[in-house]
């Protein structure tokens, strides 16, 4: 039988050629959408004995595994992204070296609360029905996560809105985890790096958000310094590989129902190297729309860094 695979190897190659178009992965190689069930077929039609476990042999032969596309591109690159990324670890290294902490934040994506469909699967008795489409105006709430990424104690802080996703609702969130955990987690702490995408509620371009960012270090008493990722390059934010994917992990395939269970099964993200999660509920509506004072600019106490200051700042408090 196993000199049997060379022999069948051309009539292989010839039924995934006859049988397949452009190659999507890569120009130069063989690839098939196929089952290798149905491929033994085709060559049994061609006239060649084969079976599935023939096929199996021959695409592994052949160097052909079963492959996906990775989102990994660049669709574009910032003209300042090296330099940012050295600003960015520069700082990194300075926090890492204090008594202050390091936080990465971002907001994951909008869940729907009701009957709605979630990638995943469960062992269950039986399965679920659920909407054929996903309809706001057929939901009873929304959920919208925000997470808090603590990189120097590898914990995971989500504060779930019910209401928008809003510069007031990130900087409340940050408020939430000093309160709560940080100020006790940082007793000496003076200073805050934040480290966030350059769009969204916490926009790099926005002067609400900075409007905001000093409302919020005025309470708090401690100076926040931000530092926002490049365009295009978000996926390199810690908490995109850190915290959301075990949020994920720890949500699939279950359909939210009520917001108490979103808090209940994100809170179970913990991984064997130790990461932690506390999930809390913000149900504090947030209007849209809101800009910032005109008058903001004048009083505001936000200093910019020499080095691309639109990306880099500090937000001190009015007592200092």
């Amino acid at each position: 039988m196993i000199d049997t695979i060379p022999q069948l190897e051309p009539a292989f190659k010839k039924v995934l050629e006859v049988h397949t178009a452009g190659d999507p992965m890569k120009s130069d190689c063989l690839w098939t959408n196929l089952s290798m069930q149905a491929i033994a077929d085709l060559m049994i039609k061609a006239g060649q004995h084969s079976s599935a476990y023939l096929v199996e042999q021959l695409l592994d032969r052949c160097g052909l595994g079963h492959r996906q596309a990775f989102k990994s591109l660049t669709m574009k690159q910032h003209r300042d992204r090296n330099q940012q990324f050295d600003i960015i670890a520069s700082y990194k290294q300075t926090y890492l070296d204090s008594p202050n902490p390091i936080l990465s934040i971002d907001t994951k994506k909008r869940e729907l609360i009701g009957l709605f469909y979630r990638d995943g699967k469960l062992y269950t008795m039986a399965g679920r029905r659920v909407y054929d489409h996903d309809f706001p105006s057929f939901a009873e709430g929304v959920v919208i996560p925000h997470g808090l990424y603590d990189l120097k104690r590898n914990r995971g802080y989500v504060n779930l809105g019910t209401s928008r996703d809003t510069s007031a609702f990130a900087c409340d969130s940050l408020l939430q985890w000093w309160q709560a955990e940080g100020r006790q987690a940082y007793p000496q702490a003076n200073s805050l790096l934040l480290l966030c995408d350059g769009g969204g509620s916490n926009s790099a371009s926005q002067y609400l958000f900075k409007e905001d960012l000093q409302k919020l270090v005025d309470c708090m008493g401690i100076t926040i310094r931000v530092t926002h990722y490049p365009p295009y390059c978000s996926k390199y934010n810690p908490i995109e590989h850190r915290l959301f994917p075990h949020l994920t992990r720890a949500c699939q395939g279950i359909i939210f129902e009520s917001i108490a269970q979103v808090q209940y099964y994100m809170s179970k993200a913990a991984t064997k190297t130790g990461l932690n999660v506390v999930v809390n509920i913000l149900d504090k509506i947030y209007e849209t729309g809101r800009k910032a004072a005109k008058s903001f600019r004048e009083t505001m106490k936000i200093v910019f860094d020499s080095i691309l200051p639109k990306l880099n700042y500090q937000a001190i408090p009015a007592c200092l």
